[in-house]
């Protein structure tokens, strides 16, 4: 039931969704927000109020790093008590890596943070964005019709296409459709068509007697290492001595199996003794890592590579920068990875 009296907090921090054509250079803009009624007309009639906030400059989707995932969690602390819940508008390309990021950044989450945008510019007449973002802002605002005012969806998502993911459990999978998103191991939180229809026996469940967790703190001494055929031991080590290095996302084949020759495991084993944590997911789109199906697999178990189960490369690497920065040790964070904090994995 949408709050006729519900504040959303609209934050827009770059995109193609804030774009409009200019009509003498043909070149795209970031629109004014001070006028966003003006430009998204529709606004206007929904049944509750609409603030904005505006990142200036825009970030464009490829200058996302951790310092402005950090910058959005500041904001949404800071206007917190005062909003029933938040949109976030961002480009698409690394849409994902936010959503997982802030997922694990705002834990016991009690308000929607639903992020959205648009693979046209809401300028555009064939746009997608106008209805990514009125159905976005209507999820932020819906609250159960029991009377206990507490929101349908408090937590992190992706909403685009008449989807609504769980951030932590995205990737972008299209780069020229509509459907830029998916969630290959969790299934869709709602489906928005003549009506929205929650699945809500998939949303979280926080605990409202406690307080949100906002965690800011994130070191970026992580990497990701991609396996291939052929790949040469000079490639690995070279990723390995990266000086600080702290955490690596390793995406394996398959059910997380890679090649035994023993230059390779020796690497991992000594990467490991030096303190650095090293996370297995599969560089499948949908499954997971189970390390003891296969032998191929059953020997990077044994020099203590952890589990990432189903979890997305995205979330992994955002998981590890956060538990880092938390100052975990590495045999925590290790521990940690193969635990869900919010959902963004399932222990097989």
């Amino acid at each position: 039931m949408i709050d006729k009296d519900a504040n959303v907090l609209l934050i827009y921090t770059g995109g193609t969704i804030g774009m409009v054509e200019n009509a003498y250079t043909g070149a795209l803009e970031p629109f004014n927000f001070s006028h966003l009624h003006s430009n998204v007309p529709e606004i206007k009639r929904l049944k509750f109020k609409v603030d904005t906030c505006l990142f200036d400059p825009p970030i464009d989707s490829s200058d996302v790093s951790p310092a402005k995932w950090k910058e959005i969690v500041k904001v949404i602390e800071q206007h917190y008590d005062r909003f029933d819940g938040f949109v976030i508008l961002h480009g698409t390309d690394t849409m994902a890596y936010t959503a997982s990021a802030l997922g694990l950044m705002l834990q016991n989450l009690t308000k929607p943070v639903i992020l959205t945008g648009s693979q046209l510019p809401i300028g555009k007449l064939r746009t997608d964005g106008k209805e990514n973002l009125i159905t976005a802002l209507e999820i932020a605002a819906d609250k159960f019709a029991d009377g206990s005012g507490r929101p349908i969806v408090p937590e992190v998502c992706i909403y685009l296409q008449n989807l609504l993911m769980r951030g932590v459990r995205t990737t972008k999978v299209n780069a020229d459709n509509f459907s830029a998103f998916n969630s290959p191991n969790y299934p869709y939180l709602a489906e928005a068509g003549v009506n929205i229809r929650y699945e809500d026996q998939f949303i979280l469940k926080p605990d409202y007697d406690k307080p949100v967790d906002f965690h800011s703190d994130l070191d970026s001494h992580v990497t990701i290492l991609k396996l291939f055929p052929g790949i040469r031991e000079e490639a690995v080590r070279a990723v390995l001595s990266i000086p600080g290095l702290k955490g690596v996302v390793l995406e394996t084949y398959g059910s997380g199996n890679a090649f035994q020759d023993k230059w390779f495991v020796d690497l991992l084993q000594e990467a490991i003794h030096q303190g650095i944590a090293i996370v297995n997911v599969t560089q499948c789109l949908y499954g997971g890592v189970q390390m003891g199906r296969y032998e191929n697999g059953q020997h990077l178990q044994k020099v203590n590579v952890a589990s990432g189960y189903d979890i997305t490369t995205e979330a992994a690497l955002a998981k590890l920068m956060i538990l880092f920065g938390e100052g975990e040790s590495p045999e925590q964070v290790r521990r940690l990875m193969e635990l869900p904090l919010c959902g963004e994995l399932t222990v097989r």
